[in-house]
């Protein structure tokens, strides 16, 4: 009887450390889950963030001012347009000379 009594008690004891490992394992793993979740939603927010910071860089307004001011580029008018006219040899070579 006290061998069984021993074998028991070593068996709770070895099912008892394997729930408190599983357990501490359990919450080990929601943690981390939770911090991935957390770092996602950062993430994110950080993406939505530079999108709309992209679609404000890329606004055809801006690139123009910028077109303007650095490369002192001007829009095109009639009267600072030159047209240069192909002659018939060219066009037959699709527009080689």
């Amino acid at each position: 009887m006290t061998r069984l009594n021993l074998a028991l008690l070593l068996a709770v004891l070895a099912s008892s450390f394997y729930l408190v490992t599983l357990q501490y394992e359990s919450r080990r793993l929601y943690v981390a889950n939770e911090r991935a979740r957390a770092q996602a939603s950062r993430l994110a927010a950080e993406h939505e963030r530079l999108v709309a910071q992209q679609r404000a860089q890329a606004a055809p307004s801006r690139v123009q001012q910028i077109a303007q001011r650095q490369l002192q580029m001007r829009p095109a008018h009639p009267g600072i347009t030159e047209y240069v006219a192909l002659s018939s040899t060219e066009v037959a070579a699709g527009g080689r000379p």
